[in-house]
């Protein structure tokens, strides 16, 4: 794995603020409470998280369709066919209350960095990638797990 460019790492940072806004909103009931009527209730606490988080899953079944237009033949059909699985599993599995869509979520996450290993080892994902991705969903998944607590 070779360094992440600084605009990539930057914008990847930047995509987590709205996951860590959710958790500190969550653990912290005077912010969440400030929040909820500053900037309204679906931007506070597990709300915002899931919210994103589905956003996020369907932002990231994008990404990894890019990958698969590097690719040719059979390894492109299955490319295309798996990228769209995140945005799916987010408008599938995201409807069942707060509890059930975090859980639904955290394994969305975990298994799309499976997916984004795949395009990565094919060598249709840039070589910094894992790098990036690894780091990302640590704090996603830890983000998303803390209303769950």
């Amino acid at each position: 794995m070779t360094q992440i460019p600084r605009a990539a790492l930057l914008l990847g940072l930047a995509g987590l603020i709205p996951f860590a806004w959710g958790a500190v909103t969550t653990i912290l009931p005077d912010v969440g409470m400030w929040s909820a009527r500053a900037i309204g209730p679906r931007f506070t606490g597990p709300y915002v998280g899931l919210f994103y988080g589905a956003i996020i899953l369907s932002f990231m079944s994008g990404v990894l369709w890019g990958f698969a237009t590097r690719a040719t033949g059979q390894v492109a059909a299955t490319g295309y066919a798996l990228s769209v699985i995140p945005a799916l599993w987010a408008f599938f599995m995201t409807g069942g209350g707060p509890t059930s869509a975090g859980i639904s979520l955290i394994a969305g996450f975990i298994a799309l960095l499976g997916l984004d290993w795949l395009f990565w080892k094919q060598e249709l994902a840039p070589p910094w990638w894992m790098s990036l991705r690894i780091m990302l969903t640590v704090v996603v998944v830890a983000c998303l797990a803390i209303p769950l607590i």
